[in-house]
């Protein structure tokens, strides 16, 4: 799951990004209102965290903007306005949902949670490939009915082979897609993490699920490739 988080103080961003890593998310924070509204127009998020003070447009101004140009994503608003005006003028202006800072992590967890069950349908919630399921509101990854442990890098990049199932991702596009991946300074850190799923996906399994296409990517699939 995809997540951007639009909020001006670095230290609250910041501890946003690394809960919602742990928790297996892709993040991509903003500090600034326009460019939030950018980064929500060009990429596909499943949820956005949102600040209503922030240099630029505001994030009831963001909220507005997205909903105008028919952006569904589900928006939490996150803030220190507590008034009933201020809530209401948000969930007026589009937000899905209103938490007021200080806030408890766990809380804005389930919030999230809640929105993500609203807007995917159980089917759309599982990805089954073969004898491989992986439930996306659990998190958790099953083959031949026996559970696999995944580190939360691991699961990202499971989880966004799945979702493209049968289609050929190129190392940059997974770079792009799984938060701090790019950052690594490890030359070779997608084939390593390729490496790590085919010993718990594959290892000891006649049919091969993770298949690499030397110089162009990698797929999911149950097909011979």
């Amino acid at each position: 799951m995809r997540v951007l988080v639009v909020e001006d103080d670095v230290k609250i961003a910041s501890f946003i990004r690394q809960g919602l890593q742990e928790e297996s998310y892709s993040v991509d924070v903003s500090y600034h209102g326009d460019e939030a509204i950018y980064l929500a127009q060009t990429n596909s998020y499943d949820i956005i965290i949102l600040d209503i003070m922030l240099p630029g447009s505001s994030g009831m101004e963001i909220c507005e903007k997205l909903r105008s140009k028919n952006i569904i994503t589900p928006i939490i608003m996150l803030t220190a306005r507590n008034r009933l005006e201020d809530k209401i003028d948000g969930l007026d202006r589009g937000a899905n949902d209103y938490l007021t800072k200080p806030f408890a992590f766990e809380e804005l967890l389930a919030r999230i949670r809640v929105q993500l069950r609203s807007t995917h349908s159980c089917s759309s919630a599982v990805i089954e490939i073969a004898d491989l399921k992986i439930d996306m509101n659990r998190r958790e990854v099953t083959r031949a009915g026996k559970k696999i442990t995944l580190t939360s890098k691991e699961y990202a990049l499971l989880e966004l082979l799945a979702r493209n199932k049968k289609r050929l991702l190129s190392e940059t596009v997974i770079k792009d897609s799984i938060s701090d991946m790019e950052q690594d300074m490890m030359s070779n850190i997608i084939s390593v993490y390729i490496y790590r799923l085919r010993n718990k996906i594959d290892k000891s399994h006649d049919i091969k699920l993770i298949h690499t296409v030397r110089g162009l990517g990698y797929m999911l699939s149950n097909e011979h490739v």
